[in-house]
């Protein structure tokens, strides 16, 4: 049985040895140490040997076990720190290789076209004001000569906080914060660019979007003098063969009122599926500031007069690009936003 026993230990430290992995280790332990495992199987037969030799066996067995359960933790740690050494080299960084190449990123398209209005006006002589998103109703309507029953507050569903503050559902309101902070000062020449809010939500409405407002006010402005600003305006940003037409329409802080269409920008006015076969696309709504809206901005409208004119940059780049929905702007396609 002594022979038995040094002959397990050594087939068992061979089979440790030549593990490789943690399972096969688990099942050396259970084929030599488990309650069934060979050692116990040798001892089984200590009952036939003489009273003594019992306890040199007994004593060889204790001794063989606790070589084994030694052995087979030391080479557990063996191949433990092995896995930690093969992960490290499967996940090291080899600086030698080439980089892998990350895309750049780059501005959205509403701000590139964003920021293309403001330099035309820049260059026309307009500052660039901005004002807050979230507005008093003094002045996203009343001071703009929409009081509180007048319908044209219909036109526009709002998000409103209370009964006096709500979401701005326009960029108008600068006109009179800018005319408030200037006066008496002449000339005004401003541009407000900015988020707008309204209760819309289809392929050509957002519940938010972006709004451009321009103002002039001084001594002597006339209707020819919006009409030639937004022809120069037209032809930078769509080309120098665009040609504008204004529309009677009507706005409560306008008088007279007009919707201004461009040349079509991609049949140059033939006429097309784009533009309905018109040869025209509408582009924004302008006309002479209304005299109540020149008195809420602290100027006398006997001594002055003024035009403004408000564009939304969804549709100067839907019409730019020749985008059809303008959800594609909101819903971080890279397949979309990566064209521009």
């Amino acid at each position: 049985m002594e022979e038995k026993i040094r002959q397990l230990n050594q087939e068992a430290r061979e089979a440790i040895q030549a593990a490789t992995g943690l399972e096969e280790l688990k099942q050396i332990r259970v084929r030599f140490l488990g309650k069934k495992g060979l050692l116990t199987e040798i001892l089984r037969g200590m009952g036939n040997l003489p009273p003594e030799e019992r306890p040199v066996i007994g004593q060889l067995a204790n001794q063989t076990r606790q070589e084994l359960e030694d052995r087979l933790g030391e080479r557990e740690r063996e191949l433990l720190e092995a896995e930690k050494e093969r992960r490290w080299q499967q996940e090291a960084i080899d600086v030698t290789l080439p980089g892998v190449e990350l895309p750049y990123g780059h501005k959205h398209p509403l701000r590139q076209v964003w920021e293309e209005i403001e330099e035309i006006f820049i260059s026309m002589g307009f500052e660039v004001e901005h004002g807050p998103e979230v507005e008093t109703d003094f002045y996203n309507f009343t001071a703009l000569n929409i009081p509180p029953d007048h319908p044209a507050r219909d036109m526009q569903d709002s998000f409103f906080f209370t009964e006096e503050i709500l979401l701005r559902t326009q960029t108008s309101p600068v006109q009179i914060r800018g005319m408030q902070a200037r006066r008496p000062r002449l000339p005004i020449k401003l541009i407000a660019p900015g988020r707008v809010y309204r209760r819309d939500d289809d392929a050509t409405h957002s519940p938010m979007f972006h709004q451009v407002e321009g103002l002039v006010v001084d001594k002597g402005i006339t209707l020819g003098d919006l009409k030639g600003t937004l022809e120069t305006f037209a032809r930078r940003l769509y080309g120098p063969g665009t040609r504008i037409r204004l529309r009677p329409s009507y706005f409560p802080f306008t008088e007279p009122s007009a919707e201004v269409d461009v040349s079509c920008t991609i049949c140059g006015g033939r006429g097309c599926r784009v533009c309905k076969g018109t040869g025209w696309l509408e582009i924004l709504g302008a006309g002479m500031v209304h005299p109540r809206v020149l008195e809420n901005g602290g100027y006398n409208p006997e001594e002055v007069t003024g035009f403004a004119f408000g564009l939304g940059i969804e549709r100067v780049a839907m019409l730019k690009y020749g985008i059809d929905d303008l959800r594609h702007f909101f819903t971080n396609d890279l397949r979309f936003l990566s064209q521009f």
